[in-house]
């Protein structure tokens, strides 16, 4: 990936699969180029498996997993690095983007960029919600991450539950709106998309 020019199929502006590609271009200065315009998910693995494109960034493993493992057990495809502030279990010897970033102010901005990896998809209340019916609203999320019935429906569809308690998001977010101006101004400098 270093040498090799790759050529990463993206949705568009915005979305993983264009944001990612840039953030490696940037870091690493890989000799990537990012061509945008699929309307899918399914359009870019439709293009990999033509030979149109060399890959993808930002597909998340559930996805892989339930919709292509087929590509996985034969090898179809190569999973290079994991976009995460942890590794997945699942892939312990895949190296982790956070490991490759030895400079703290690049690894502050890195974090800044990658953290929404961690809370995929959050719910949030309003500020002036009174903080025992938070408390409840929080319990009742961890009920349902834990229940029998909710947990098998799950597994039925092939899909992964990896919740995040709410005191670690809400930390998460704290930590994030608490990042140093310079490395909010790094962060968008990586973001950049110039080819």
């Amino acid at each position: 990936m270093l040498t090799k020019k790759t050529l990463i199929g993206a949705s568009g502006a915005g979305a993983d699969s264009d944001v990612f590609p840039i953030v490696l271009r940037n870091l690493f200065q890989l000799p990537m180029r990012v061509v945008t315009g699929y309307p899918g998910g399914n359009d870019l693995n439709l293009a990999m498996e033509r030979g149109e494109i060399d890959g993808r960034c930002g597909w998340s493993w559930t996805s892989i997993v339930s919709l292509k493992r087929d590509w996985l057990v034969n090898k179809q495809i190569q999973i290079t690095l994991q976009i995460a502030l942890a590794k997945h279990e699942d892939l312990p010897d895949v190296p982790l983007i956070m490991d490759l970033v030895p400079d703290p102010r690049r690894d502050a901005a890195l974090k800044l960029i990658v953290s929404r990896q961690s809370i995929a998809r959050p719910f949030a209340a309003p500020p002036e919600v009174p903080p025992g019916r938070v408390e409840t609203l929080r319990q009742a999320f961890d009920a349902t991450m834990h229940d029998p019935d909710f947990l098998a429906e799950m597994r039925s569809q092939t899909l992964e539950v990896r919740p995040v308690g709410g005191a670690e998001v809400q930390n998460l977010m704290r930590e994030i709106y608490a990042s140093p101006p310079d490395v909010v101004k790094l962060a968008r400098e990586i973001l950049v998309d110039t080819p």
